[in-house]
C-alpha cells in the first residue's frame, strides 16, 4: 500500500456516489481500495432526509484500513426535508488506500447520502 506524494499527483478526477440509507451503520457507501494507488479527498458528505414528516437521525463513520468504524457524525438528527452537511470542503478528508465511509440512517430508506470526491493518483 503505497499513496501517492500529493506534490507529484498526475491524474486529479472529480467523482460522486449516492446512496440510499438503511438501518445497518457501518453500510460501506466509499471504500478506496487498499492497492488503488490513490487517495481520495472527500470535499463533501451530504444527508437528505426524503420523509415529509419524521426527522431522522443520521450517522457517519470513517474505517481506517483494518481498524475499527471512527465516527465523524453520530446519531444526529436531521429534520424531515431537510439537508445535514457532515463535511464540507473547509472540513474535507482523505481516504487512504484500505479506508472507507460507512453511514445508515435510524429508519430505513428515510435518507439519502451524496459524497463529492477527487481521486487523486
Amino acid at each position: 500500500m503505497s499513496a501517492p506524494n500529493l506534490v507529484n499527483v498526475s491524474t486529479i478526477t472529480a467523482k460522486s456516489v449516492q446512496a440510499n440509507l438503511g438501518t445497518t451503520l457501518t453500510t460501506e457507501i466509499l471504500a478506496n481500495a487498499g492497492s488503488s494507488g490513490k487517495v481520495f479527498k472527500v470535499n463533501n458528505i451530504i444527508v437528505a432526509n426524503i420523509d415529509g414528516t419524521n426527522a431522522v437521525d443520521i450517522s457517519v463513520f470513517i474505517t481506517k484500513s483494518g481498524g475499527s468504524p471512527i465516527a465523524i457524525a453520530s446519531t444526529i438528527s436531521c429534520p424531515a426535508d431537510a439537508t445535514l452537511v457532515v463535511v464540507n470542503k473547509d472540513t474535507g478528508l482523505y481516504l487512504e488506500e484500505g479506508d472507507n465511509i460507512e453511514a445508515g440512517a435510524g429508519a430505513n430508506s428515510d435518507a439519502t447520502i451524496t459524497i463529492n470526491y477527487e481521486e487523486l493518483s
